[in-house]
C-alpha cells in the first residue's frame, strides 16, 4: 500500500472517522467535493481541503461535518415532513428553525462542536456580506429567526455578522413571538413537540396562513358530515315527492305551467333572432392589440413579475471617485503576489495575438527574402532554382471580447480578487493588441427579493410569478473606453455588500445583446461563473430548475446564432453541464491561466491547437 503524498490526506481521514462516530452512521460515505455541502443518501459532500490545508479551511470543514452530523442524529425525516408548512415563507423558518435546534441539542453532548459550527455560521454570513447591512428587510427572516432560537436555546454569543442579523430582527422577532420562544427548553428534545412549537413560531410571526392543515386536528367531522348530507339528501327527497305529488294533483296548474314556460321560451329565442341580427348589422371587432413580446428571447415561457426595479448601472455610479480609489489600491495588494505569473501569462498572451496580426509569409517567390529553410533542396540538387518569401500583413479581423463576471455572494473572496486582477490585465493586454474590451458585472440589488418581492406580497402572492428579484447589471468597461480611464472601476468588485444572488440566464442574454450591437466582425463572450444560478426568492415560488431551464435556453439560443462564440471559466463547480466549450477549476489561483489559454487558442490560426485548448471542457484542472 503506497503512502500519499497529500497533506491533507491524515486529517480527511481522522474527520471521516469523527464525522460517523458523531452522526451514529458507521458506514457514512464521506466527500470532500467543490459542490455545496450535504447529505445525499448515505453520502456526506464537505468543503474541499487543499494540500496547503489553511486554518480557515479546516476549521469550515470540521465545523460543516459537525452540522450535518448533529443534524443526521437527532432529525428524523418522517416526523419533519408531517409538520412541514406548506407556503414556502413558513417552510424557510421551519428549516432553519429544526436546523439550530439539532445543533443546538448536539452541542448540550459536545460543547466543543459548537465552536465548530460558529465558524462555519460566521463563514456562511461573510459571504453573504450581513455584517455590513443597515436594516432587518436586508436579511431573510428565516436566517434571523434561527438565529435568535440558537442563542436561546444555548445562552451562546453567534459569530458578528450572524449576531448582527439577530440584534436587527430581535425587537420583532421577540415581540412577535417571545412567549413561544421562552418553551424552547422544553420541547427541544422532541422532535414532534419542538415542530408544533415551530408551526406556533410561524403563526406569530404572521405567516399562519401559510401552515396549511394542523397535522394534529383529530379527523372527527367525517361522520357528521356525512350525516348532515344524508340529512340533505333525505330533505331534497322528500321535496321532490312533494313536487310530484302536487302535480298529479292539480293537472290543470300544470298543464298551465307548461304552456307559460313553452311561450317563455318561444319569447327567448325571437329575442335571439332580434339580437343576432343586431349583431350582424355591427361592424367587425377591432382587431386586439399584439400580445407584449416576450421577457426573453430565448424562451417564451420565461416569466418575471417586475422590471420596475432592475437596473443596468456604470460601476462609478455605486461608488464615489475616493472609494474606488480605496477599493483599487486594495486590489492592487490583492496583485502583487500574482503580479510574476501574470505578467508572463500577459505577454505570452500579447506575443501570441501580435504574431498572428503581424507575422504572415508567402512562400515560393521569385523574389524577396531568401528562404533558408529550402536551401537544403538547392544544395542537394543545383539545378533547383532559389526560393524566396515574402513578408505581409494578414488580415486580422476587428473583435470585441466581452467578460461578463458572476457577482454573487458565492464568489466573495479569492474568487472575487482574481477574477477581478485577471480581468485588468486581460484589458490592458487586448488593448495593447488593437482588441476592444468590455467588462460586465451580474449581482441582484437585494439579497431575498427585494422591492419585487415587497410588490408580490402586497399583491396577494400570485402563484408561479417567475423571476422574483431586482437585478442589477453592472458595466464595469464598455468596449469603446480606453482602460486608464475606468482602471479604479474594477476596485468595485472588493466593495462589501456588493456581491448578492445570481440570475445567469438574464444576465448572459443580456450581454449577448450587447455584443450584437457591436460593429466589429467576430465576437467573443466569457462567463466566468462558480456555479449554478441561484436566487432564493425566485426559487421559493417557482420550480426547482427555473432559473437554471432559462439558463439552458438562452446558451442554447446563443450558439445557435453563432454571432457570438461562447464560452465558460467555471471556478470550484463544474459548468460544463451548461457551456460546451467550457473548463472548471477547483483552485481560483488557476484562473488566470484558464483565462488566457482559452483567450489565446482562440486567435491561435491553428485549428488543431484550438480544438485541443477549447476541448477541456469535458476535463477538471486539477
Amino acid at each position: 500500500m503506497t503512502k500519499s503524498d497529500n497533506p491533507a490526506d491524515p486529517f480527511k481521514k481522522a474527520l471521516t472517522e469523527a464525522t460517523r462516530a458523531l452522526s451514529g452512521e458507521g458506514e457514512l460515505n464521506v466527500t470532500f467535493s467543490a459542490d455545496p455541502a450535504g447529505v445525499t443518501g448515505d453520502t456526506m459532500r464537505l468543503p474541499l481541503v487543499s494540500r496547503r490545508m489553511s486554518r480557515d479551511e479546516v476549521l469550515l470543514a470540521r465545523g460543516t461535518a459537525d452540522a450535518l452530523a448533529m443534524r443526521m442524529r437527532h432529525h428524523d425525516a418522517a416526523t419533519h415532513a408531517r409538520y412541514a408548512p406548506a407556503g414556502p415563507m413558513a417552510r424557510e423558518i421551519y428549516e432553519a428553525l429544526e436546523t439550530a435546534r439539532c445543533e443546538a441539542l448536539g452541542a448540550r453532548d459536545m460543547p466543543g462542536a459548537l465552536s465548530n459550527i460558529d465558524v462555519r455560521i460566521g463563514a456562511d454570513a461573510d459571504k453573504k456580506g450581513y455584517s455590513q447591512i443597515k436594516s432587518p428587510a436586508d436579511a431573510p427572516l428565516s436566517v434571523a429567526a434561527g438565529y435568535v432560537l440558537r442563542q436561546a436555546a444555548t445562552g451562546r454569543a453567534l459569530p458578528p455578522g450572524a449576531q448582527h442579523v439577530a440584534d436587527l430582527w430581535r425587537p420583532f422577532i421577540e415581540e412577535q413571538a417571545g412567549g413561544a420562544l421562552a418553551d424552547v427548553d422544553a420541547a427541544l428534545a422532541d422532535q414532534s413537540s419542538f415542530a408544533r412549537l415551530a408551526r406556533r413560531i410561524i403563526s406569530d410571526l404572521g405567516y399562519g396562513d401559510q401552515l396549511g392543515e394542523d397535522p394534529d386536528q383529530p379527523q372527527e367531522d367525517d361522520g357528521e358530515d356525512s350525516s348532515e348530507e344524508e340529512e340533505e339528501a333525505g330533505d331534497n327527497q322528500a321535496r321532490d315527492q312533494d313536487d310530484s305529488d302536487e302535480a298529479e294533483a292539480s293537472p290543470e296548474r300544470s298543464q298551465e305551467q307548461t304552456q307559460d314556460e313553452r311561450q317563455a321560451q318561444v319569447s327567448m329565442d325571437d329575442s335571439s333572432d332580434e339580437e343576432m341580427g343586431d349583431e350582424a348589422e355591427m361592424p367587425e371587432a377591432e382587431t386586439p392589440p399584439d400580445l407584449p413580446p416576450p421577457v426573453s428571447e430565448a424562451s417564451a415561457d420565461y416569466k418575471v413579475f417586475a422590471q420596475t426595479w432592475d437596473e443596468e448601472i456604470r460601476a462609478e455610479d455605486l461608488a464615489d471617485p475616493a472609494e474606488l480609489e480605496r477599493l483599487r489600491a486594495y486590489l492592487d495588494k490583492q496583485l502583487d503576489p500574482l503580479r510574476g505569473a501574470v505578467s508572463r501569462l500577459a505577454n505570452k498572451l500579447q506575443r501570441r495575438l501580435q504574431a498572428q496580426q503581424n507575422r504572415s509569409w508567402e512562400f515560393d517567390k521569385e523574389e524577396g527574402v531568401l528562404d533558408a529553410g529550402r536551401l537544403a533542396r538547392v544544395v542537394a540538387n543545383p539545378t533547383t532554382p532559389l526560393s524566396f518569401k515574402v513578408e505581409k500583413d494578414t488580415e486580422f479581423r476587428d473583435t470585441v471580447v466581452t467578460l461578463l463576471i458572476d457577482n454573487s455572494g458565492s464568489m466573495r473572496g479569492r474568487p472575487i480578487s482574481i477574477a477581478a486582477i485577471c480581468a485588468d490585465v486581460l484589458a490592458r493586454t487586448l488593448e495593447r493588441c488593437s482588441v476592444k474590451v468590455e467588462i460586465l458585472g451580474f449581482t441582484t440589488r437585494a439579497w431575498k427579493g427585494g422591492q419585487s418581492r415587497e410588490a408580490w406580497l402586497a399583491g396577494g402572492r400570485p402563484a408561479q410569478p417567475g423571476r422574483l428579484n431586482d437585478l442589477r447589471h453592472i458595466i464595469y468597461k464598455p468596449a469603446d473606453a480606453p482602460w486608464r480611464r475606468v482602471r479604479p472601476n474594477l476596485g468595485l468588485m472588493m466593495k462589501e455588500g456588493l456581491l448578492k444572488e445570481n440570475i445567469d440566464g438574464e444576465a448572459l442574454e443580456w450581454a449577448h445583446k450587447r455584443l450584437l450591437k457591436r460593429p466589429e466582425a467576430r465576437k467573443i463572450l466569457m462567463v466566468i461563473s462558480d456555479g449554478a444560478p441561484v436566487d432564493d426568492s425566485t426559487l421559493s415560488v417557482n420550480p426547482a430548475n427555473f432559473l437554471e431551464r432559462h439558463l439552458r435556453d438562452v446558451i442554447a439560443m446563443v450558439e445557435r446564432k453563432r454571432a457570438v462564440e461562447l464560452l465558460a471559466i467555471g471556478i470550484g463547480h463544474d459548468v460544463t453541464r451548461y457551456y460546451q466549450r467550457a473548463v472548471t477549476i477547483t483552485d481560483a489561483e488557476q484562473l488566470a491561466g484558464a483565462i488566457t489559454e482559452q483567450l489565446a487558442a482562440l486567435f491561435d490560426s491553428d485549428p488543431r491547437k484550438r480544438a485541443r485548448v477549447l476541448g477541456m471542457g469535458s476535463q477538471r484542472r486539477g
